[in-house]
């Protein structure tokens, strides 16, 4: 029984034409070594298993080749390859620079590949330093490191540095392709790729995977055989979620993830899958795009013909879910129900737009309807909306209002909601024209609907639009009239003695600040309708003109005259007039009094 050999060293390759992947690197040496033009020191890095070490011994070897060698020359005489992690001491640089000083026996040069360099002690770089910048002629030195960043720059500064990419999906599975074919071995496209992909740019991984699959399956490579064997999610698991998520089918969903959880996977997996499948299908929405989606060719149709049932629109919040999920899934306590509320939240997107629109609505202008199912109107003809009939509360004229109601009939058309658009009869009914009616000005953005003046209900709710519905429908076109309105004349005197009641009255209600604020000036009458006060500062007259509509609803129907109107100054030099610290107090005190020095004096009082 021969021994077996992995694929990773059977199929190593022998020239530059083999390496896949990094045809600039190889272009370049190649063309470096034919017109002499070689520097003395490289540095190969990168990512693991893109053939650094490969193309180190395949440049050894054809720097020494000058065509009178036997077949299979491999010089091993002239290659020395040491490596750093073990060896990396200052010593074992130094006896690497003995070894420099003497030239090859066979072959024009000796090159010394030292893999792993930047597990080098500091020591060790110092002492190589010298011999890196100037070795003798006959000596080459090739770099290999997979972490560029912890070589020292004076290093680096003295190599001629070749960085390798990561191998691409593509190039992979042609590869794994070619040798599967070698071997006689019928392999699925979808197969190689999942296997490229799941070797994630690294061809020594790929290969590495390649035989531990292809012991378990034999001489048929499936798709199904590599997702069983390499753990990982078939796309066919994405494409069902998709399906159930599309149809709005939550139950079966919750029972696919539930399944998917039984396999063996865990609920991250699962959902960064999802969100990387929703990305493949937006990049099949454009033409342009679809060479970005590395799968094979069965697998690309599935993914054409699904994209062809989703939206940008859709895709794009999927994504924006599924990642929300993604980055919440460690920090989560609950991790199971993060995942099944997300697959929740995805199975309704297009009823969440609906009520976000809706919401919007409400907010911004006129809104429709809320738009339910259309599964949820089927055979249901009671739902059907009715024309709507004129009371005779309504036809009758407006009676002039009281002021209690002139104070309602102001809080609602300063909260008034826009009108609903006009809705579309049957088409039996009979449609008669409406006369126009003047455009309603836009109402800013409010959260809270207070209608009737009643209990405050929520702009945000469906509970809201009914309630709006049902106002529209009971509210009376009024119009107030000015010339009605009471317009009593009354004195200063009468004016300061309801002020101070109110003043009193919001004191026991809790409200101190205001009433001091109010208390700050003794208000003055002005042409007969004009309550002016002066305030020390402009924080106060905010405070008093953030309430003034309680109190000049007060003053009004205490004075029986609706015209009047409150004016507010501000005069810093008034503040002097205040007194707030004990000091002050008593100096207040003193001027009013000068007694109370006595007083003080005698039973030595403190402030």
């Amino acid at each position: 029984m021969e021994p077996f050999i992995v694929s990773a060293r059977k199929y190593r390759p022998q020239t530059f034409r083999d390496v896949v992947g990094q045809q600039a690197i190889t272009n370049t040496l190649t063309n470096a070594i034919e017109h002499n033009h070689l520097a003395q020191a490289l540095l190969f890095c990168g990512p693991r298993g893109v053939g650094k070490t490969t193309c180190a011994r395949i440049l050894a070897k054809q720097i020494n080749s000058d065509g009178t060698e036997r077949e299979g020359e491999d010089f091993a005489f002239n290659i020395f390859e040491l490596d750093a992690a073990s060896n990396n001491s200052v010593d074992d640089i130094r006896n690497l620079i003995d070894q420099v000083r003497i030239p090859p026996q066979v072959g024009k040069y000796k090159v010394y590949i030292i893999d792993e360099v930047h597990m080098l002690s500091q020591s060790a770089f110092n002492a190589f330093l010298k011999t890196l910048e100037e070795p003798p002629k006959h000596a080459i030195f090739i770099l290999a490191t997979t972490e560029k960043h912890k070589i020292i720059p004076t290093i680096l500064s003295r190599c001629q540095i070749f960085d390798f990419k990561r191998i691409t999906v593509k190039d992979a599975a042609e590869y794994l392709k070619y040798i599967a074919e070698n071997q006689g071995i019928v392999a699925d496209d979808d197969a190689l790729h999942i296997i490229a992909q799941k070797a994630d740019g690294a061809m020594r991984d790929a290969l590495s995977i390649f035989d531990r699959v292809v012991s378990f399956s034999g001489k048929e490579l499936t798709r199904k055989a590599v997702t069983e064997n390499l753990n990982v999610l078939d796309y066919d698991t994405y494409f069902s979620a998709t399906d159930l998520i599309l149809e709005h089918n939550i139950p079966q969903l919750l029972l696919l993830f539930n399944k998917t959880l039984s396999l063996g996977f865990d609920g991250h997996h699962f959902i960064s899958g999802l969100a990387s499948h929703f990305r493949d299908l937006m990049v099949c929405q454009h033409q342009d795009t679809i060479n970005l989606l590395e799968v094979g060719d069965v697998a690309k149709q599935n993914y054409l013909e699904q994209s062809k049932k989703t939206s940008n629109r859709f895709l794009l919040q999927a994504l924006n879910i599924a990642n929300d999920c993604d980055l919440k899934y460690k920090t989560s306590k609950n991790q199971r129900l993060l995942v099944e509320l997300t697959l929740m939240k995805l199975a309704s997107i297009d009823f969440e737009a609906e009520k976000k629109n809706s919401e919007h609505d409400i907010l911004t202008g006129p809104s429709p309807d809320f738009i339910a199912p259309a599964s949820f109107f089927k055979g249901n003809n009671a739902l059907q909306k009715k024309p709507k009939e004129s009371t005779a509360q309504e036809q009758s004229p407006a009676a002039p209002p009281t002021p209690v109601e002139a104070k309602n009939k102001e809080e609602q058309t300063h909260y008034r909601p826009q009108e609903s658009p006009k809705e579309v009869p049957s088409s039996d009914a009979v449609v008669e024209p409406k006369p126009e009616t003047e455009p309603q000005p836009e109402t800013p953005p409010i959260k809270k609907l207070n209608i009737g003046g009643g209990k405050r209900v929520s702009g945000l709710s469906l509970s809201s639009l009914k309630i709006k519905k049902e106002h529209e429908l009971s509210r009376k076109d009024e119009t107030i009239d000015e010339s009605k309105l009471p317009k009593d004349p009354f004195t200063e005197e009468e004016m300061q003695k309801h002020w101070a009641d109110f003043v009193d009255k919001i004191d026991l209600e809790g409200k101190k600040i205001l009433a001091s604020n109010l208390n700050a000036d003794v208000p003055k009458l002005l042409q007969e309708k004009t309550i002016w006060i002066e305030l020390p500062n402009g924080t106060m007259k905010k405070e008093i003109e953030r309430e003034q509509y309680d109190l000049m609803e007060y003053l009004r129907k205490k004075l029986n005259n609706y015209f009047i109107e409150l004016k507010i100054t501000v005069n810093e030099t008034v503040a002097k007039k205040f007194a707030f610290t004990p000091e002050e107090k008593y100096q207040k005190l003193r001027e009013k009094n000068p007694a109370i020095d006595l007083l003080r004096q005698t039973f030595d009082l403190d402030l």
